[in-house]
């Protein structure tokens, strides 16, 4: 354990970060192996590819580990339930249950000293990514996601995290051969997970803050187009029961849209809305202070 002094004086104990490097050995391989799209080229079939399973697999990101799991701010049935979850642990983030309780972890502790990522307390690599090998993250707490434990097919998948990655990259290759594998698979695959991987360091130090939350988190519109809606994390910081992120109709966020079609089509239900006083306290504060004036770190907060 290490202590932490908290801006109150009290000092706080946590575990010490202890990277397992040996862990990362598959992580930065694929790094690589992306790197193999110099030797096979790159084809139309690869390209296209490419672009679907980051904008396909970005979605189950953000709007079923996330907003699904995580957050549950819409229903669904038991059968799609668990498709959702297979669909998105191909994204090779690890399973949906390990996900969404170390989220929900982070929502608790957010930038403060027990947070698992915070790049206020332990810099931007280790927000990043590197705390995904930390000794201390590497078991799922399935008392803190009770709710979808108790699905015997969920931990399955969750304990089994890597099958739907090897299913999906195995089937790549057989279909578009060694440029979709180099480029369709792996390449989209290191794009998400740093498209991803910036709402955890990024969002918490560049953009602006309509809502005086209790973390450093920001609106960022670069990072919304980025991860289909997660960079107005501000938004999501002060009501995150909300399936929305983007909270006004100037706010794009392509995976409410795409919630919000499944909706119309029985797939998915009861989206959770924004309440109407969260959404006058934001028009309030970007009267006050202008919702587009950028807030980087070290200035004031805006209340």
């Amino acid at each position: 354990m290490e202590q932490v002094q908290e801006g109150s004086g009290i000092r706080i104990s946590r575990p010490a970060r202890r990277i397992g490097w040996l862990g990362t050995t598959p992580f930065f391989a694929i790094h690589l192996l992306a790197f193999g799209t110099i030797w096979t080229g790159i084809t139309p079939a690869a390209a296209i590819c490419c672009v679907a399973l980051y904008f396909i697999r970005m979605f189950a990101v953000t709007g079923v580990y996330h907003r699904y799991f995580s957050h549950r701010t819409y229903k669904t049935s038991r059968v799609f339930q668990f498709i959702l979850a297979f669909v998105a642990q191909t994204s090779a983030q690890r399973g949906a249950l390990w996900w969404a309780a170390h989220h929900r972890h982070h929502h608790r502790y957010s930038d403060q000293v027990e947070d698992l990522h915070s790049v206020s307390q332990d810099g931007f690599w280790y927000s990043h990514m590197l705390w995904i090998f930390d000794e201390g993250t590497q078991s799922t707490d399935y008392n803190r996601i009770r709710d979808f434990a108790r699905f015997p097919e969920l931990r399955f998948l969750n304990k089994f995290y890597l099958l739907p990655p090897i299913m999906l990259g195995t089937a790549i290759f057989f279909w578009l051969g060694a440029s979709g594998l180099f480029f369709g698979f792996f390449f989209s695959t290191v794009l998400l997970w740093h498209g991803t991987f910036t709402i955890n360091s990024l969002s918490h130090v560049f953009g602006n803050r309509r809502f005086a939350t209790t973390d450093h988190s920001r609106n960022n519109w670069l990072l919304a187009i980025v991860t289909m809606g997660e960079g107005w994390h501000n938004n999501h910081h002060r009501y995150s029961g909300s399936t929305r992120q983007g909270f006004y109709w100037y706010e794009y966020d392509i995976t409410y849209y795409i919630l919000r079609a499944l909706s119309l089509v029985g797939l998915v239900w009861k989206l959770q809305p924004v309440p109407e006083a969260v959404l006058a306290e934001g028009r309030a504060s970007d009267r006050l202070h202008g919702s587009m004036a950028p807030v980087l770190p070290g200035n004031t907060v805006q209340g």
